[in-house]
């Protein structure tokens, strides 16, 4: 069945291919660049991301040799708004935020979707690596494992899946990039983005300083006894190492890493390794792809983005779910996103709100 497809091209080599495929499946494409800065110099520059205008211009070359009808709609204020303040008060909040995560949940398949379907069009087909069954909805991880992307998907719904198409996910990226040269696509040989495409530099310390300013707050042991100071506990996240700017060494002379981050107290808490180990999450805000479980079940949940994946049991629940990890995982910081898998199919996300770091 022949689409109205909007394909949302970055300017990189992934979306151009992606929508290269939607139009050759005899679909009705059209091409559109998200401007998500007022100011394209202020992020990144050359082909580091998905801001600038090299990347809109590429991004028109690449509808060009496609043959399919290209805009670029402006979408700055409301990535503004949803991901770089949401990321900048999420820190403040003492949590670590995955902007990525945030940027699909909001913008492509909330902004850019809502005004695909006003528009008359009948999906949205990016360039990620997952696969969609469009008569059932299943989610399932990517072929190519190393740049599998279902986990930063996983935030969507249902509905919004449902108008969507990811052509890429049964294809590696090596494979992507030949397929991208065979069709003529000067973006072929561009590198990947990396980082937070709104971080100019990649200074993320120096980013947030300059919002949030100096807010100087002590550095503690798990006794209370201050081993530093910080600048600004919004610097720092869960299983960090370096940079802490401690003054002197643990007395057993092993590393320390960040344990907790408390906003109200402006406190860093700092220990050694094996106090990371997390045996129990609590996610909040789940959102399920499958029908909502009616009681405990087991599957496997993973905690950041091309992590690595842990047998668990999950108590479901509306508003909570409660997450029983078979072996402890460490550096699992509030604010990223838990998604449950059975095999490579996703069954649902939260997001982690407290981590438990004694058995249950």
């Amino acid at each position: 069945m022949s689409l109205r497809v909007l394909a949302a091209m970055s300017g990189g080599v992934d979306s151009a291919v992606a929508a290269a495929r939607a139009a050759e499946a005899g679909h009705e494409v059209t091409g559109v660049h998200m401007a998500l800065s007022s100011n394209p110099q202020s992020y990144r520059t050359g082909a580091r991301g998905c801001c600038t205008l090299e990347d809109s211009r590429d991004a028109r070359r690449a509808a060009d040799v496609i043959g399919i009808p290209f805009y670029v709609w402006d979408l700055a204020e409301r990535f503004d708004r949803d991901v770089v303040q949401d990321f900048v008060a999420e820190y403040a909040a003492g949590r670590t935020p995955n902007p990525c995560l945030r940027c699909n949940e909001k913008i492509k398949f909330a902004a850019l979707l809502d005004r695909a379907l006003a528009l008359g069009f009948d999906a949205v087909c990016t360039g990620h690596y997952a696969r969609l069954d469009p008569s059932t909805g299943v989610l399932r991880r990517g072929v190519d494992e190393a740049k599998d992307q279902s986990y930063v998907l996983a935030v969507c719904t249902p509905e919004q899946l449902s108008h969507a198409l990811f052509p890429l996910g049964d294809t590696t990226k090596a494979d992507i990039r030949a397929e991208a040269e065979r069709r003529g696509l000067q973006v072929a040989d561009k590198p990947d983005s990396h980082d937070i495409c709104f971080i100019s530099d990649g200074d993320t310390r120096a980013f947030l300083a300059d919002r949030l300013g100096t807010v100087p707050g002590p550095i503690v042991d798990l006794d209370g006894n201050q081993v530093g100071e910080h600048e600004g506990a919004y610097a720092y996240t869960v299983g960090q190492r370096k940079g802490l700017r401690i003054g002197r060494p643990a007395p057993d002379g092993r590393p320390r890493y960040v344990l907790d981050i408390s906003p109200v107290t402006n406190t860093v808490t700092v220990g050694p390794r094996e106090a990371l180990d997390v045996h129990e999450i609590v996610g909040e805000r789940p959102v399920w792809l499958s029908p909502e479980p009616e009681g405990p079940f087991g599957c496997r949940v993973q905690l950041r983005a091309h992590g690595e994946v842990y047998d668990c049991t999950v108590d479901p629940g509306r508003e909570r779910i409660r997450i029983r990890l078979s072996t402890p995982a460490r550096g699992v910081a509030p604010g990223q996103a838990a998604v449950l898998y059975e095999g490579d199919r996703v069954l649902g996300s939260a997001t982690i709100a407290e981590a438990a770091r004694v058995p249950a």
